[in-house]
């Protein structure tokens, strides 16, 4: 089934639009998904033709530059600064216009590594609770070999660790892969401060509504992992702004919601009817503080395929085939419970409220079994609503 995007969603045609960075939604790339205009950071895209017009070298076969050349680039030919520029000059082309203009920022992303690497501090950059605790082995399976790889892997890349995507061995290893982070979170915070720079320029902040979000979060060492790919908080969690023409104060929403709420909000924000295609619903009235009851959010987790190397172990092979065949099924209900359902690996219950770092699996204690047995309902009812035919 071909599922529609933002512009294809809207009813009212008049808008111009444009697509700024990475598109990560498959071969058919936003021309052919509604958007007018795509400013490409992917492979032979604009962003490449930008670096070859500066006389960059391309360090890999076919005029492509790698993740790690892109982020060893100065200041001014940085990915962040590219898109800056192009999302002004849209906004300043359109500033007549009704527009939606969707900018993909790629960083803050392995490696870890930018342009403003040494902007925080060392000494104030904060570990993770779970990172300086001991490994846990009640976790996951797939988790345990996630760990095992992206460890032995530091080993082996030791001296490339400024650079490198996986978990530093000692605590000020860690603590400098954060800070490099960090420098990209502050070097993507410029770019989004001079595009709302641009609107306000321009007289535009009491007609447009702005919107930050993300794709997905980073365990940057918390579990003793690295990356995206778990059911735990710190990659599961993405942040969710939206600043609105008219609002006075700022308010924070406490409740749990669910990204696939996501463009029935902005569908609602711009007075366009919800499309039958979108499963989830506008949460205007949560904004709006109208009397809207939390409701559960629900993640998944689906196969992760990956081959498996020659000479392997039949019995590590084993181990390996049904960690990345697993599948998982989660629900975050608003008193605070989070119930993690596999259909191949162990099951995890955590109490969000009293164990925000998800240190303590409760799903094995006795006294949680109603916890669990409501918990397993609602994951089912929702699987039964979404024709969901994993069996958990």
């Amino acid at each position: 089934q071909r599922f529609l995007v933002f512009p294809e969603l809207m009813e009212d045609k008049d808008y111009r639009n444009a697509y700024l960075g990475k598109w990560h939604l498959g071969e058919d790339g936003p021309a052919g998904r509604g958007f007018q205009q795509w400013v490409s950071t992917d492979d032979h895209g604009d962003y490449t033709n930008f670096l070859l017009s500066k006389n960059i070298t391309p360090d890999k076969s076919n005029e492509r530059f790698s993740e790690l050349a892109i982020s060893n680039l100065p200041l001014e030919l940085s990915r962040p600064r590219f898109l800056e520029k192009h999302a002004c000059e849209f906004i300043e082309k359109h500033q007549r216009d009704p527009f939606i203009l969707v900018v993909g920022f790629v960083e803050p992303h392995s490696p870890y590594h930018g342009p403003l690497n040494d902007e925080h501090p060392l000494n104030e950059v904060e570990l993770d609770k779970t990172a300086i605790l001991p490994e846990s082995e009640d976790i996951p399976l797939r988790y345990r070999l996630m760990r095992e790889w992206q460890q032995a892997e530091a080993i082996l890349d030791r001296e490339r660790l400024p650079t490198q995507l996986f978990f530093g061995i000692t605590p000020d290893e860690y603590r400098s892969i954060k800070q490099r982070y960090l420098g990209l979170v502050t070097l993507v915070d410029q770019s989004i401060g001079a595009i709302l720079a641009c609107l306000e320029r321009f007289g535009l902040c009491d007609d447009t509504i702005v919107v930050h979000t993300s794709d997905h979060g980073d365990s940057l060492g918390a579990h003793h992992l690295f990356g995206k790919e778990t059911m735990f908080e710190e990659a599961a969690r993405v942040p969710f702004l939206i600043r609105r023409p008219g609002e006075t104060r700022s308010k924070t929403i406490q409740q749990p919601v669910s990204h696939i709420d996501f463009v029935p909000t902005l569908l609602d924000l711009l007075g366009q009817p919800n499309h039958p295609q979108c499963a989830g619903k506008s949460l205007l009235p949560v904004i709006n503080e109208a009397a809207a009851p939390p409701d559960n959010v629900f993640l998944e987790w689906a196969p992760n395929r990956t081959k498996i190397k020659k000479g392997t172990r039949l019995a590590r092979r084993r181990l390996i085939k049904r960690a990345v065949e697993e599948s998982t099924r989660t629900v975050v209900s608003p008193d605070g419970w989070k119930l993690c359902l596999r259909d191949k690996d162990s099951n995890e219950l955590f109490n969000l409220k009293d164990d925000p770092f998800e240190t303590r699996n409760l799903y094995s204690d006795r006294q949680y079994a109603s916890v669990i047995s409501r918990l397993t309902g609602e994951i089912h009812r929702w699987q039964e609503s979404a024709r969901d035919k994993l069996r958990i």
